[in-house]
């Protein structure tokens, strides 16, 4: 059995956003989605107890607070640390790779050119987190 996720999708582009809700909609999945434009945004937003998201879909490159800065703030925080975060971005850097996995992040999905790509790897990564046992504050 799949459960809906409460998705915090934190992104900065607003074509990265209509792509995910297009994707959500296509994949007909009953999922919502939260967003903030950085990563200062997603904080104080996750400073609402009653609205922790089930996951994070995290970009790394944005302004402010940008993606690692974000994991970092979030993994020292006993509060927040168990939600899983999974980066969606474009960067393969090695370097941003590694710090992620230091980091504590769940997941690292590169953002594929072609769109049919993309809503194959966002259904994989929302079928996996929709099946797994999250913790429910």
């Amino acid at each position: 059995m799949q459960n809906v996720l409460k998705i915090l999708l934190v992104e900065d582009n607003l074509i990265e956003i209509m792509k995910m809700k297009r994707t959500i909609s296509l994949l007909k999945l009953n999922h919502t989605i939260q967003e903030a434009k950085n990563g200062e945004e997603a904080l104080s937003i996750l400073e609402n107890k009653a609205n922790i998201p089930d996951i994070i879909l995290l970009d790394l490159n944005m302004p402010k607070i940008n993606g690692i800065e974000f994991l970092r703030i979030l993994k020292a925080n006993d509060e927040l640390k168990h939600i899983p975060t999974i980066i969606l971005t474009t960067s393969n850097n090695q370097k941003d790779l590694l710090e992620c996995y230091r980091t504590g992040m769940s997941g690292y999905i590169l953002k594929p050119l072609k769109y049919d790509d993309y809503v194959k790897k966002i259904e994989t990564v929302l079928s996996y987190w929709s099946m797994n046992e999250l913790k429910k504050i």
